[in-house]
């Protein structure tokens, strides 16, 4: 829902994407409060280094993604943002030396076919039309590289909540570069600009905090497939509906290959990410 919904505050009343990240980033500090509330925030040079990493990757991500959506179509950014799982894979066989099985290399394939349906119906006469393809590519890279620091996290024995403590100071810590990005902060803008963003960005930050309590709490072959195909197909859902766009054959196309790549990715990766889990355990 908040994919779907981010671009309204800038729509409807010129409000800069970089303060939706701000205001973004401070939302998080809601489901944060819930998160740590009882439990003790883990300050160890691990925790913080693997939170960090999550959180820097994640914020980075979001903070590209608000540009992207005042610029581009949630219906096409969306889908490429859900191929994430593809750098992910990617780099536990670079870096882990994991072996890849069938439907990893299948979601691969399918992963570039969409990314060049989507290249293909781009407008090139418009630089807005490369520019938010190139920043939905970046956002993919930053997320996958972002779930692949989760992953070791997991491994390390890293909890959810402290996890998330960190990626909320990681969003905090952004927020100067948001600001340079605006040249200030600005103050005139109606009440609603702000109070649109606030909305629905604390669902962003509550999914969020859903999502890291989930993977370490469920199945994470069925969690992130779930997350990674499902809610991108709601995003896509609402964004046609309610603004009434008009995807072509080739977005069309890119979209199904896109979200079929990365169900296959993902739950191929999160299969062998349990058996390791597993062993570790033991």
């Amino acid at each position: 829902m908040w994919g779907a919904f981010s671009a309204l505050p800038t729509t409807l009343y010129d409000y800069p994407d970089p303060m939706v990240y701000v205001v973004w980033s401070l939302t998080m500090l809601i489901p944060a409060w819930f998160s740590l509330r009882g439990k003790k925030f883990d300050r160890s040079r691990t925790a913080a280094g693997y939170g960090l990493a999550i959180g820097l990757t994640g914020a980075g991500g979001q903070l590209l993604l608000f540009k992207a959506l005042t610029i581009g179509p949630a219906y096409v950014i969306f889908p490429i943002v859900a191929l994430s799982p593809a750098i992910t894979v990617l780099m536990a066989f670079g870096l882990l030396r994991e072996r890849l099985g069938a439907l990893s290399w299948a979601g691969v394939v399918l992963a570039l076919a969409a990314i060049v349906l989507f290249s293909v119906s781009t407008d090139t006469s418009e630089s807005n039309g490369w520019l938010y393809l190139l920043l939905a590519v970046l956002i993919c890279v930053a997320w996958g590289v972002q779930a692949f620091f989760m992953r070791k996290a997991a491994l390390a024995g890293v909890d959810d909540a402290s996890t998330f403590g960190w990626m909320t100071i990681s969003g905090l810590v952004l927020i100067p570069v948001a600001l340079l990005m605006m040249g200030g902060l600005p103050l005139d803008f109606p009440w609603q600009a702000p109070a649109l963003t606030a909305g629905t960005q604390v669902l962003n930050a509550v999914g969020a905090l859903f999502l890291v309590m989930a993977m370490s709490r469920g199945k994470a072959s069925i969690v992130a497939p779930v997350t990674n195909a499902l809610a991108p197909v709601l995003t896509i859902v609402l964004s046609l509906a309610v603004f009434g766009a008009r995807p072509s054959v080739f977005q069309v196309a890119g979209i199904v290959l896109a979200l079929a790549g990365s169900t296959l990715m993902v739950y191929r990766a999160e299969k062998s990410g349990e058996a390791e889990l597993v062993g570790a355990a033991r």
